[in-house]
């Protein structure tokens, strides 16, 4: 269900992501969970710097939303028995490496009113990108060029 910009209940509205159109990426962090040696497939969250220096942090909320909030990325950190969290910048592990230089072209959101937002959609000159929080966990997906997001 598509609705008109409901707040997260538990995170609050997070920031409007329609600032990052024009901006272009220079650089993804991505934090990894890591338990017995073995990273996880997917990041936790992601933080997205733009050439304006610009952060901008996407992650999933303990309630579903999808957080989009304006921070730094942090350093890490031990869990003990559960494992660590590791920040480092992403080379092929997400679908926001073959966008790295472009600027974004514009940006689609969904929103449940449950919850708030629940995807986030980056265009770039080369394709897309979905954000989305899926059962509680960080979903990044490419998603194919379309005729809307193509460059003559």
């Amino acid at each position: 269900m598509e609705l008109l910009d409901p707040a997260c209940p538990l995170h609050g509205p997070g920031i409007d992501p329609s600032s990052l159109v024009g901006r272009r990426l220079i650089q993804v962090l991505a934090s990894w969970h890591t338990h017995d040696g073995r990273p996880v497939d997917d990041p936790v969250e992601v933080w997205l710097i733009d050439d304006q220096d610009g952060s901008t942090n996407v992650a999933s909320g303990t309630d579903w939303c999808l957080m989009v909030e304006s921070s730094r990325p942090d350093s890490g950190f031990d869990m003990g028995d559960w494992g660590r969290i590791d920040v480092l910048p992403i080379r092929h592990e997400t679908p926001f490496a073959a966008h790295l230089g472009e600027p974004v072209l514009g940006i689609r959101q969904e929103w449940e009113l449950a919850t708030g937002r629940v995807a986030l959609e980056l265009d770039f000159p080369s394709g897309s990108v979905r954000c989305e929080s899926w059962s509680g966990d960080l979903r990044i997906v490419d998603m194919p060029v379309s005729p809307t997001t193509s460059m003559p």
